[in-house]
């Protein structure tokens, strides 16, 4: 089941935490994992509380490690909370759904409009870009078997192709820039 993380209800006992490795931009190589660790403790998290998987690169592995640090642990895992980027949040879901489907996906990011967002990164052009390249990995990654299919509705597949057309390729995958 996937429900967005304002439905979710609290819970009594304090999970477990883990924290992703992929490097902010214009951060230190140690990456946002160490960045958030440190954020969780400053909003009261027991520090050991905080588990810390470094080596992933992307979703799919960062997914996959976290399952294997958890499970090392022995810590029973029920539900997950990804936090991603507002665009990134079906293509988080229906990795983690592929990758663990044993546990239930709460998808959540800061919610902002896209002019909000496009402000907030200063490059319009750029926010096409990704969400192109989100879009477009929607409908490639599940034939290559690194996430469960989603529903992609007509009009957004119509407007993914218009603007592909229209030279928003630069995060588009490098063999499908020309096929989609």
């Amino acid at each position: 089941m996937h429900r967005s993380a304002g439905g979710r209800a609290s819970r009594a006992r304090a999970p477990t935490r883990t924290c992703r490795s992929h490097p902010l931009p214009g951060s230190a190589p140690r990456g946002e994992a160490e960045h958030y660790r440190e954020r969780a403790i400053e909003l009261g998290v027991p520090a050991d509380a905080v588990l810390v998987e470094p080596q992933a690169r992307n979703t799919g592995e960062n997914i996959r490690f976290s399952r294997a640090l958890l499970e090392g642990r022995d810590v029973p895992v029920s539900s997950v909370l990804l936090v991603s980027k507002p665009y990134e949040e079906r293509r988080a879901y229906a990795t983690a759904q592929k990758l663990w489907p044993d546990v239930e996906w709460v998808s959540a990011s800061t919610p902002m409009t896209l002019a909000a967002y496009v402000d907030s990164i200063q490059d319009a052009r750029l926010v096409i870009d990704m969400l192109v390249g989100a879009q477009q990995r929607l409908m490639v990654y599940p034939h290559q078997g690194f996430m469960i299919e989603q529903a992609i509705p007509q009009d957004v597949a119509a407007a993914y192709e218009r603007l592909r057309t229209q030279g928003f390729t630069s995060r588009l995958l490098a063999d499908n820039v020309k096929r989609g």
